[in-house]
């Protein structure tokens, strides 16, 4: 055991090193980059861009000063070859020092932090929820596989999976968002204008009553796929050999379905939780955050890439990337806690 952990966390590091070193690559093609914008701002306010339509025609460098160019260019650190600047960014990388922000003038290591309440409260309460209601929905299905309850079920989940998080996002907004009909619920934001002035009952109470609306939309689809995975996996233990056994022995249906069935039935769905429970903490849904004025991390990366902020997409990249690889591991080494019958050395054979 101690040997496949120590092969695995050696072997994330050319794993970050490939993620990075591609990014950084793909970076470098890419038409637009920071000097490039700014440079199209400070023409837009002198006024040096040219009418079409209604719109500012881009030109480039051109009527700029070389010189200001140059010292664009020197602030971000783009004056240097890019070898160098690969170089220097690894280093950084090595430090776990993920550097500067163009955009917002502070370090990316401030930004993830400050965007992180609002991702944790989308990805924990959907995480949550999301099992809460799958997992017991599963077993039933798959208990009563075939009967009424299991087919109206079913279409249900389907239906909740068919419907995109943010189409059902709007229809939520119009029905009970002040739309076309009630306003029951806040149309934006985490918490009131007001919160902090609010007792702590009525703080808990209107953050829950911001997040009804948003976290539904990201369940509806969520709730779908685990539902169908807990029935589907149980539906094929309840088939073994074992089970019949259980069943000649003379046990009860109950003693069958939760000492036996339950326990290898729900490896798939627990070995699971380590990924999905961190990634909740780095979710980041674009379209769910800003259909409801939510500034989280999805609406950062965006913001990231469309500004050209390579600060803040490489170590974003950087960072979840590496999340990734240590829950990756943490969620082979659960097989082992679920199943002991696993074993690693067998992987080298």
């Amino acid at each position: 055991m101690t040997a496949y952990i120590l092969k695995r966390l050696l072997l994330m590091i050319p794993t970050l090193i490939g993620v990075v070193t591609l990014s950084f690559v793909v970076i470098q093609f890419v038409p637009g980059g920071p000097v490039e914008q700014l440079v199209a701002q400070m023409k837009n306010r002198n006024g040096g861009g040219e009418a079409g339509g209604g719109k500012s025609v881009y030109r480039g460098r051109q009527g700029v000063d070389p010189e200001q160019v140059e010292q664009l260019k020197a602030i971000y650190g783009l004056d240097k070859p890019p070898l160098e600047r690969y170089w220097l960014m690894l280093k950084r990388y090595a430090r776990f020092d993920l550097g500067d922000s163009y955009l917002h003038h502070q370090s990316v290591w401030e930004l993830v932090k400050s965007k992180l309440p609002v991702s944790i409260s989308l990805g924990v309460w959907t995480f949550f929820l999301s099992y809460l209601i799958s997992v017991p929905l599963g077993i039933a299905k798959a208990v009563r596989a075939g009967t009424r309850f299991d087919t109206l079920s079913s279409l249900v989940v389907l239906v909740g999976y068919a419907i995109p998080g943010f189409v059902l996002g709007v229809l939520l907004l119009v029905l009970f968002g002040g739309g076309s009909f009630v306003q029951w619920f806040p149309l934006r934001g985490l918490v009131s204008d007001d919160w902090e002035q609010m007792s702590l009952v009525s703080k808990v109470l209107d953050y829950l009553w911001h997040m009804v609306l948003p976290i539904t939309s990201m369940v509806a689809a969520e709730f779908a796929i685990i539902a169908m995975l807990t029935k589907n996996s149980f539906l094929e233990e309840i088939r073994k050999q074992y089970v019949l056994t259980a069943r000649s022995k003379g046990l009860s249906e109950r003693s069958v379905l939760w000492k036996h069935i339950f326990r290898n039935a729900m490896i798939p769905l627990v070995t699971g939780f380590p990924a999905a429970f961190i990634g909740a903490f780095f979710t980041g849904s674009l379209l769910i955050e800003t259909l409801f004025s939510l500034d989280g991390l999805g609406l950062l990366s965006y913001e990231a890439v469309i500004r050209r902020d390579y600060p803040v997409v490489l170590g974003t990249l950087y960072l979840f990337t590496l999340i990734g690889l240590l829950t990756k591991l943490v969620s082979d080494l659960c097989y082992v806690l679920v199943d002991p019958r696993i074993q690693f050395d067998g992987q080298d054979r």
